[in-house]
């Protein structure tokens, strides 16, 4: 039976000291490096069709990278936002 076990690259990656939860970030960094860049500035990766640079599988890599350090915000602003209620529907009113 053939050995099937692929090495992650995340396996020899260096963990940041501020890294709060190492199991996305290292999940993180396996997407982003499937996805790095050519020498032509386009994602290798098929799932992408070779589009340019930076692919929407990266973006968010990225983005859960950060997110999975202590101290940073993954989002747009720099504040948390809470969750919207949600309200109450008047369908009367819509009709």
């Amino acid at each position: 039976m053939t050995d099937t076990t692929q090495t992650r690259s995340s396996r020899e990656a260096v963990l940041p000291d501020d890294v709060t939860d190492p199991l996305l970030w290292r999940a993180a960094y396996d997407v982003a490096a499937a996805h790095e860049p050519d020498e032509e500035g386009r994602c290798p990766s098929l799932l992408c069709g070779h589009q340019s640079a930076p692919c929407e599988p990266m973006v968010n890599a990225r983005r859960a990278m950060r997110l999975a350090r202590a101290g940073t915000s993954g989002g747009r602003g720099s504040e948390p936002r809470e969750t919207p209620v949600p309200r109450a529907r008047d369908r009367r009113a819509a009709a």
